[in-house]
């Protein structure tokens, strides 16, 4: 079945990280609130079980689990979840029809180690995509390598209609805009920072990247800037934040981003699963950017 009004997936989609306590059980309390203040942000869409929520780190019935959390807590904002991270076929299988039953506006499906492959990867995902209803967005998810997808197979993928658009995690604008060119009606959905306002001239029509998950408000004011109001300098005023924003978590994340929501107010520990950490020296660097965005009214 194809999806109709594809334009509807476009836009701003916030990541979820993983509140774990001090044991590294997952905290849903914590996490509830967090995916409560994640909305708050006006994200056109939420996307929990991503590589931010250290995935590959929990079980399928954690990620069941985290993503009924995210869709009754989200206020409204449609969510996203990764579906095919378990290793069989027939285990993939299931677990699409389980996170179906989430609750979750889409599945997202990641390339799963067949990225230098474009047979291959083109038929394992349209027929995996034949076991759901729901609209899938692709992930180049560096945690199953090799994970980049060429342009060539995205192009046959989005001319199924079944894939809504695709999170590019190249990094190269060269191969970023080869993608754009096939895209059609789906949408690039940009990961990297750096090439963020670059990717938008060049037709990208959103953004999935590790600093909504701690910033998402400034991604929706560049995004409305750039899409909706048409007021350039706004959109590189923001994107010029984000950068900041950008390098003020790159070393030790996921823990990076967690300890910047939890001075905005997430009752979040930086506990992670995946094993990154922060030593004081970080931590003072988290916390020196978190003052200077507070104060110039970057964050709040």
């Amino acid at each position: 079945m194809k999806i109709e009004n594809m334009e509807q997936y476009r836009g701003v989609y916030a990541l979820l990280l993983t509140a774990f306590k001090e044991d590294k059980s997952i905290d849903f309390d914590a996490y509830a609130a967090y995916v409560e203040w994640q909305a708050e942000k006006q994200p056109h869409y939420l996307f929990p079980v991503c590589g931010s929520s250290e995935m590959t780190c929990l079980t399928l019935d954690e990620r069941e689990k985290v993503a009924r959390t995210a869709v009754k807590h989200a206020n409204g904002v449609p969510c996203f979840a990764t579906a095919n991270l378990e290793p069989s076929w027939f285990g993939q299988v299931e677990e699409v029809k389980r996170m179906e039953q989430t609750g979750v506006t889409g599945l997202v499906f990641v390339a799963h180690g067949f990225g230098n492959d474009d047979d291959r990867l083109v038929t394992y995902l349209s027929e995996l995509a034949e076991h759901t209803t729901l609209p899938i967005m692709l992930y180049e998810f560096p945690g199953m390598q090799p994970h980049l997808m060429s342009g060539s197979a995205y192009g046959r993928l989005a001319e199924t209609g079944k894939f809504i658009g695709i999170k590019d995690t190249t990094c190269l604008m060269e191969r970023i805009k080869d993608k754009i060119a096939v895209q059609g009606e789906t949408a690039v959905m940009q990961a990297n920072i750096p090439y963020l306002l670059e990717a938008y001239e060049a037709g990208a029509r959103g953004v999935v990247a590790t600093p909504t998950s701690c910033g998402a408000n400034l991604f929706r004011v560049m995004y409305d800037a750039f899409f909706v109001e048409k007021d350039y300098e706004k959109a590189k005023k923001y994107y010029e934040y984000i950068i900041l924003l950008d390098q003020a978590i790159d070393s030790g994340f996921c823990a990076s981003a967690k300890y910047l929501c939890a001075l905005q107010g997430v009752p979040m520990t930086a506990v992670t699963r995946a094993g990154a950490t922060l030593s004081p020296a970080r931590m003072k660097s988290i916390r020196t950017f978190y003052d200077y965005a507070q104060a110039h009214g970057i964050l709040k």
